[in-house]
């Protein structure tokens, strides 16, 4: 897979990703790897990686609210609130997304190059995406794909209700991928989901390359070590996650990449794929759906 090696001279490190597609579990390995402990780091600890669309971010770093704010303002300001982020960083801040990579009304880009340092995109075939956030919401299958399929889907875009985070376009599935992969010009790295389940190591340690961080093969098992997905069920059954949806009855399900076969019927596989198709042969979903 072909990635964009020139780093850019900001300091931020955007996380990207389409919802349920690794992004958390990329971020607990992250303050594993970070952490000076052999013990694992609480899943309820993941500060030092926030996500871009906090409200609180903004407010605390722009120094006005955004709720005395229209959604054109916000928008206009988000730039430019990244930008003071990257200038007071010392060291490298890890940002989680889920906006797609878009432009503001001032035609200026959400996610500014010169707050950039690079980009970690992460991607999941859309057949098992589609599962996992019915799961995460709550929400019938069939409702899933309307939303992966919809060019208009968001995060947080009811006008009547306050939120803790921002408005978040996230397009369509494929749209999505596009805008951080091939529109946004950044500097890349593209991970699947997929190769993070039956190659750990590789992958993790292929992206700490790419960002040249330092860090020896001990280090990195243990901190993959210590972001297993039984740790993460147990603290979450034990204590909560406070990045679950309210609605769901628990974030992390069970990691699995196949259960599209059992869960989706052939119509639901169509729809996915005459929209979607070009992206996941590009990226290798296709292969193991039996044509007409």
């Amino acid at each position: 897979m072909e990635q964009k090696i020139i780093k850019g001279t900001g300091n931020i490190v955007w996380l990207a990703s389409y919802p349920k597609s690794g992004n958390t579990w990329f971020r607990v390995f992250l303050h594993n790897l970070f952490s000076e402990s052999d013990e694992p780091v609480h899943i309820n600890e993941l500060d030092k990686t926030p996500i871009a669309s906090s409200r609180m971010l903004f407010d605390d770093t722009a120094g006005i609210n955004a709720s005395d704010l229209t959604q054109t303002e916000i928008m206009n300001l988000r730039p430019e609130v990244y930008r003071q982020v990257s200038r007071e960083a010392t060291e490298l801040q890890f940002m989680k997304v889920h906006d797609a990579w878009t432009l503001n009304p001032e035609n200026e880009p959400l996610f500014p190059a010169d707050a950039t340092r690079a980009v970690i995109y992460m991607i999941r075939n859309p057949l098992e995406v589609t599962i996992s956030f019915a799961h995460h919401s709550s929400i019938p299958i069939q409702q899933s794909v309307e939303n992966l399929n919809n060019l208009q889907y968001g995060f947080c875009t009811k006008q009547n209700k306050l939120y803790n985070q921002l408005r978040q376009n996230l397009l369509d599935w494929s749209e999505h991928v596009l805008s951080w992969t091939e529109r946004s010009g950044l500097p890349l790295y593209v991970i699947r989901f997929e190769d993070m389940l039956s190659d750990a190591f590789k992958t993790f340690s292929g992206t700490l390359e790419f960002l040249e961080l330092d860090y020896g093969r001990e280090q990195i098992e243990k901190a993959i070590r210590n972001s297993d997905i039984k740790i993460l069920q147990k603290q979450e059954k034990r204590d909560g996650f406070k990045e679950k949806a309210q609605q769901a009855e628990s974030f992390f399900r069970n990691g699995h990449n196949k259960t599209w076969k059992d869960l989706l019927d052939h119509e639901t596989i169509r729809l996915i794929t005459e929209r979607h198709g070009l992206l996941m042969k590009r990226y290798g979903y296709l292969t193991e759906i039996k044509p007409d």
